[in-house]
């Protein structure tokens, strides 16, 4: 069984290397839909890549959350809490816009 307290001990004991690596990934993964998006790629690439970037995203959500859990409430904290729903936000902004693009220019070639 999963002990859930001991993951946030965890991830709060290595904080400084977690934000080392979500940081980069989660403006790298992101910026990656967002070109994939622009210049017109399949459905499924921007997807997967939505997908990828959105479950970095997610991490640097719970791990800031491990944060609030203790009381820990300051600027870093919500600093990569506002970096990690911008980049949810963008993913699902660039699926859904994806979707609509592809309604309004080919609405013929939408494979449901």
């Amino acid at each position: 069984m999963i002990d859930f307290n001991t993951l946030a001990e965890i991830s709060r004991a290595n904080c400084s290397g977690i934000c080392a690596f979500l940081i980069p990934a989660n403006i790298l993964a992101t910026s990656l839909t967002i070109i994939l998006t622009v210049i017109n790629r399949p459905t499924i690439q921007v997807w997967q890549a939505a997908g990828f970037a959105s479950m970095f995203a997610f991490v640097m959500v719970l791990h800031v959350y491990t944060w609030f859990m203790i009381g820990v409430v300051m600027l870093p904290t919500f600093i990569l809490l506002a970096l990690a729903i911008t980049c949810l936000v963008t993913n699902l902004a660039a699926m859904i816009w994806r979707l609509n693009f592809l309604q309004f220019v080919y609405p013929w070639k939408l494979n449901r």
